[in-house]
């Protein structure tokens, strides 16, 4: 625990056997209460990795759910353990583990209810190894949402996370896309809701076994999230009502 409260580390795995060992000696157990490992229909040996290091909460998906779906069942599965905090880390090793103490402070202490874990806060995503065209396309994004959302983050792509208990069981993120899309939309309803996002510069990592998707699956993500900030801007102004930005409690 930290601060008297639970902390629970979710990890969306698809075919993360070949890194998964690795991401896992780096969490910091001295604070982490559960893991529990989603695989998403994965075709390699994720789940007996997963059995072998003794993580005790683990669910296969038996067809394939897209990395949404991962995370619904992730987040189902965290507060289903009396999780107070919500860690998504990445088990392809592209994120460090070693944020997660100062991640979970900042909610512990009620300082913010969500921390993300920046990559475009200094140096870190070309350095990581971040195609160009990515980083570019990120920086497009980012301020095109910024705009849209009123908001000042550096960040909204970043797949590192941290939230309270209260903000998992406000939003409908049940009612989200099944796909990549689904990152953007939590961060639009979390802001659509009032909550603030602190960012943390987070370092990361592009090496053959991260995943990383292509390039049409780059454009695909692009335009949706296009479509979110559109949505999100046109809902704030009465123009539109979408039951996603309907708050759960």
């Amino acid at each position: 625990m930290i601060e008297g409260k639970k902390l629970v580390i979710v990890l969306p795995a698809y075919n993360a056997a070949l890194t998964l060992r690795k991401t896992y000696a780096e969490i910091p157990f001295e604070i982490v209460d559960e893991v529990v490992l989603v695989d998403d229909n994965s075709s390699d040996k994720t789940v007996e990795v997963g059995r072998e290091l003794g993580i005790s909460h683990i669910i296969k998906h038996d067809k394939n759910r897209g990395y949404g779906g991962n995370q619904k069942t992730c987040y189902n599965k965290a507060l289903e353990l009396g999780a107070d905090i919500v860690i998504m880390l990445h088990p392809d090793y592209q994120y460090t583990p070693k944020l997660i103490p100062s991640m979970a402070w900042l909610i512990a202490n009620n300082v913010y209810h969500v921390v993300l874990g920046a990559r475009t806060l200094g140096k870190g995503a070309l350095q990581g190894g971040m195609p160009l065209y990515k980083y570019v396309f990120n920086r497009m994004l980012t301020f095109f949402e910024n705009v849209m959302l009123r908001q000042k983050v550096a960040e909204y792509h970043t797949g590192y996370r941290a939230f309270s208990r209260e903000v998992l069981e406000r939003i409908n993120y049940e009612v989200n896309s099944e796909d990549f899309v689904f990152d953007n939309q939590m961060l639009s309803q979390i802001i659509y809701l009032g909550y603030e996002i602190a960012e943390i510069t987070c370092p990361t990592r592009y090496f053959e076994e991260a995943s990383s998707i292509n390039f049409s699956r780059s454009v695909t993500y692009g335009l949706g999230v296009l479509q979110v900030s559109v949505v999100h801007r046109l809902c704030k102004w009465g123009v539109l009502k979408r039951d996603m930005y309907k708050p759960r409690k």
